[in-house]
C-alpha cells in the first residue's frame, strides 16, 4: 500500500530532511585520506544522539542481509556501492566512498547519499559520480503529479544508457515516510507510462547507483556489502522527494554534490 501524506505531514518531514543533508555534508568533510571508517561511523552515532534522532539502520533485519546491521552509516569504498558495513578501513588517496545515511526524527524518516574522491580525484571516477547525480536530477523531474514511476526510472536508466554505464535492477528507490522502506520500490530501470500514478502526497527516495562496465552484482561474506561483480569502481546518489501538486520537493535539499561544485 502506497501511504499518502497530507501538506502538513510532508512538513512534518522537514526535519529529518535537514537532518539528513547536514549530516551527510559533515561526513564528507570528513572524508580524507587517513580518516578510518570507523571514526566516521562514530562521528555519525554521535550527532544522531544530539539530534535525539533515531538510526533506520541499527538493528535493520531484512531477509537479504546477515542481520541485524549495528551501524548507523553505509560506507561502501570503491567496487562496493550499497549497504555497505563499515569497518577498520583507513582511507588511501584516490578511494571513491559512498555514504548512505537514513534516520528518523520526530517519527518521520529522510534517506539520502552521495558519493566523494577522498584525495586525488581520477576523472573516470568523477564522471561516474557526476552520472548518477545526472541520473538523480532526471528521476526528481520526472517526479510531477499525473507521470508514473516508470517515468522516473526510465528518467535514470535514459541518463545511465547515455554515459554508457549498465543499470542494475534489482536495488533501487522506495517510499519513505514512517518507515525506510515503503511502496513503491522506484526502479533504476523502467518503461514511461508505466507503473503507479505519482500523486501528491506520495514521498520516496530516489537512488541510482551505477558501476563502470556491469550491471551484476555480489555480496561480501559480511552478508551486507554489494559490489560490483567484475570489480569496477561504484557511485551511488540518492534525495528524499515528495510528489507535490506542483512537482517534485527535494526533503534532503544540501548534500553536498559534484554538480554544485561546477
Amino acid at each position: 500500500m502506497i501511504n499518502i501524506k497530507s501538506a502538513r505531514e510532508i512538513e512534518q518531514m522537514r526535519p529529518a530532511g535537514e537532518f539528513v543533508a547536514q549530516t551527510l555534508a559533515d561526513l564528507a568533510g570528513r572524508a580524507a585520506v587517513g580518516v578510518n571508517l570507523m571514526d566516521l561511523e562514530h562521528h555519525a552515532r554521535e550527532l544522531i544522539r544530539r539530534r535525539g534522532a533515531t538510526s533506520c539502520y541499527w538493528d535493520y533485519a531484512p531477509s537479504f542481509g546477515n542481520g541485524p546491521f549495528r551501524n548507523v552509516v553505509c560506507l561502501s569504498v570503491n567496487d562496493a556501492v550499497l549497504h555497505g558495513l563499515p569497518f577498520d578501513y583507513t582511507l588511501r588517496d584516490g578511494d571513491l566512498l559512498s555514504l548512505d545515511f537514513a534516520v528518523s526524527v520526530d517519527g518521520w524518516v529522510a534517506d539520502a547519499a552521495v558519493s566523494v574522491v577522498v584525495g586525488t580525484p581520477d576523472g573516470e571516477d568523477l564522471r561516474l559520480i557526476r552520472a548518477t547525480e545526472e541520473a538523480l536530477a532526471a528521476g526528481i523531474a520526472a517526479a510531477q503529479p499525473g507521470n508514473r514511476v516508470g517515468d522516473v526510472s526510465a528518467a535514470v536508466s535514459a541518463v545511465a544508457a547515455a554515459h554508457g554505464y549498465p543499470v542494475n535492477d534489482e536495488y533501487g528507490g522506495h517510499g519513505v515516510g514512517r518507515s525506510m522502506h515503503e511502496e513503491p520500490h522506484i526502479s533504476n530501470v523502467g518503461r514511461a507510462g508505466r507503473g503507479y500514478r505519482l500523486r501528491p502526497g506520495m514521498t520516496f527516495a530516489i537512488e541510482p547507483w551505477f558501476a563502470r562496465t556491469t550491471d551484476r552484482v555480489v555480496h561480501d561474506r559480511d552478508g551486507w556489502t554489494i559490489r560490483s561483480a567484475d570489480g569496477s569502481r561504484t557511485a551511488h546518489s540518492e534525495h528524499t522527494v515528495a510528489v507535490t501538486e506542483t512537482g517534485a520537493l527535494i526533503l534532503t535539499e544540501g548534500v553536498p554534490r559534484l554538480s554544485m561544485a561546477t
